[in-house]
């Protein structure tokens, strides 16, 4: 067996289970709305697609900022291994899911990017804050 017989495999076995689905984009500006001065985020599309949504095994992080009390979620977004060019605080929003509606409508920003030689599926760690 080779190799890339094997990889190939092990994609697409990881591919397989990725029943939900979601967007990412990233930041890519604001605009000014000139009669209320309200300012909005621009946002370019990076990918929309299947994934599969994993809790990290941690419950959260409390942190108080100014007068709300936040917890910080962990959470790991696998995506197909043809996904490249992320980056940290790129958003993340569950579009979809086959066996948690819970997790649709969810938006997480990466937090960390994971690479390695032999990858099965794209990695990246987030994080979902929770009031």
């Amino acid at each position: 067996m080779s190799l890339e017989g094997a990889l190939a495999r092990g994609r697409a076995a990881a591919e397989a289970i990725m029943v939900d689905s979601c967007t990412i984009r990233r930041r890519t500006g604001t605009t000014t709305n000139p009669d209320t001065g309200a300012v909005t985020p621009t946002y370019s599309v990076l990918y929309t697609g299947k994934c599969r949504v994993q809790t990290s095994g941690n419950w959260g992080e409390a942190r108080d900022v100014g007068e709300a009390a936040l917890v910080l979620l962990t959470l790991q977004v696998q995506l197909p291994i043809a996904v490249v060019g992320l980056q940290k605080a790129d958003e993340i929003t569950i579009d979809a899911s086959v066996h948690d509606p819970d997790l649709v409508g969810r938006v997480v920003r990466i937090k960390d990017l994971h690479h390695k030689s032999h990858a099965t599926s794209r990695r990246v760690m987030c994080t979902e804050v929770t009031g």
